[in-house]
Parts: C-alpha cells; sequence; structure tokens
C-alpha cells in the first residue's frame, strides 16, 4: 500500500511539473479557455499531493523538492498567463509585484548559496500564502475583474512567508524538509538550550 501511494503521490506531482510549461504554451498559443481550466486542476492537484503524501506517510526529500518546484512552476505559469492576458493589472500593480518577486528572488538565492539547493520547508505560512495565491490566480482568469482585496491578502500573506522563509535560512545550518514555521524552529532551538 505504501509503493503504491508513493507512486500516486509522486504522480501527481510529476503531472504538476509537466502541466506548468503546457499552461505557458496553452497562453503563448491563444488556447486561453483550456488554460483557463488546467490551471485551477493544477493548484487543486497541488492541495492533494501534499494531503496525500502527509495522510499515507510517504513523505521523501526528493518529493519535498519535486514538491516545491512544481509549485514555484505553477505560480511562474500563471504570473506569464497574467503578462500575457491581463498586462494592465501587472502595471497597476508593478510595487508590489516587484516587492513579491524581489523576496522571492533573495529566498531563492540565499537557499541556493547555503543549502546548495531550493528550500522545501513548507511552513504553515507557505501553505497559506499558497492557497490565497491560488484562488487569487484562479479567479483573476475566471472573472472579468480582479478581487483587488484578495490580492493585496495574498501578496501580504506570502511577503510574510517569505521574510520567514529568509529568516530560516539564516537560522537552519542545514536544509530542511516541513518546517512548520520560524515558531517552531525557534522552540526547538530553546529546548535544546535547556
Amino acid at each position: 500500500m505504501i509503493k503504491r501511494s508513493y507512486y500516486i503521490v509522486n504522480g501527481i506531482t510529476l503531472y504538476r511539473l509537466i502541466a506548468a510549461p503546457v499552461l505557458v504554451v496553452l497562453i503563448l498559443t491563444g488556447n486561453v479557455g483550456i488554460f483557463k481550466w488546467l490551471l485551477p486542476v493544477s493548484f487543486f492537484t497541488d492541495m492533494v499531493d501534499g494531503y496525500l503524501a502527509r495522510k499515507y506517510k510517504v513523505i521523501s526529500v526528493m518529493g519535498t523538492k519535486l514538491d516545491s518546484l512544481a509549485d514555484d512552476l505553477t505560480v511562474v505559469a500563471a504570473i506569464v498567463g497574467l503578462f500575457v492576458l491581463k498586462p494592465w493589472f501587472i502595471r497597476e500593480e508593478i510595487t508590489w509585484i516587484s516587492i513579491l518577486f524581489s523576496l522571492f528572488l533573495a529566498q531563492t538565492i540565499l537557499a541556493l548559496v547555503k543549502y546548495h539547493k531550493l528550500s522545501g520547508f513548507h511552513t504553515y505560512s507557505a501553505k497559506v500564502s499558497a492557497l490565497l495565491q491560488g484562488i487569487f490566480l484562479i479567479f483573476i482568469f475566471l472573472l472579468p475583474e480582479p478581487i483587488y482585496p484578495l490580492f493585496y491578502v495574498a501578496a501580504i500573506s506570502t511577503s510574510i512567508d517569505l521574510i520567514e522563509e529568509i529568516i530560516l535560512i539564516f537560522i537552519l545550518p542545514k536544509w530542511e524538509a516541513d518546517v512548520k514555521g520560524l515558531y517552531w524552529v525557534l522552540k526547538r532551538k530553546n529546548k535544546r538550550k535547556k
């Protein structure tokens, strides 16, 4: 059962890895209708594979790395969609988008320099921000107008998550997967000191 669960979970992650470039091709070739419905499937399967991995205890370092990569590629595909289909929104919100991109770039570079790989923390704040990002990015393509309050909540949540991950990179000497968050890391450090 565990072996089959492992293949199912990794198969879902593999689907998202393959779907991300397909989403970009759909946008660039004008297949907007298919893109609008395939994007929610990718975001939904992100929630499903994480849930199944925890439920069936088939979490692995490789699976965590692939999941993080699939998450990032799905968001990149959605952002390409924004640039192509909603360039006016990018211009309107360039300040927030620049802040988020800068924080993401800083977090990625710091992780690569320190750990020689992308972080795979999967903190609670990352899960909340991913959910908010997914909801916003789905609705911006399905509705005629963006839901601005949802965008700002997602942007603030994502900023908090990225700042937390940057701090975690400075605190954690070795790469770790599935870190609950800064609070739990500090709590663990304090227990070791006693």
